[in-house]
């Protein structure tokens, strides 16, 4: 599996729902596993901003991903919206 890079909530959003398809889980199951509301799993993978932390952290457990943090890379863009 390749890495996704996720600069933003929508962004880290699309990476479990494309990890949670992959495993062919339904939403429901991840809900259940991670001891949330399907709802709560939709938002997440939506980008919602009311999202809790220790929330995704459940949810990247039962996907059995792991967040890496380091600094950014270097960006030509000059954009605000390259950045964030």
């Amino acid at each position: 599996m390749r890495p996704d890079l996720a600069r933003s909530g929508p962004e880290l959003g699309a990476a479990l729902r494309r990890r949670r398809r992959s495993l062919k889980l339904s939403q429901a199951q991840v809900a259940e596993r991670a001891g949330v509301k399907q709802n709560t799993v939709s938002s997440a993978e939506a980008g919602g901003p009311g999202t809790k932390l220790q929330t995704l952290i459940d949810l990247m457990a039962v996907l059995e991903l792991e967040l890496i943090v380091q600094p950014r890379a270097a960006s030509k863009s000059t954009s605000i919206e390259d950045i964030f």
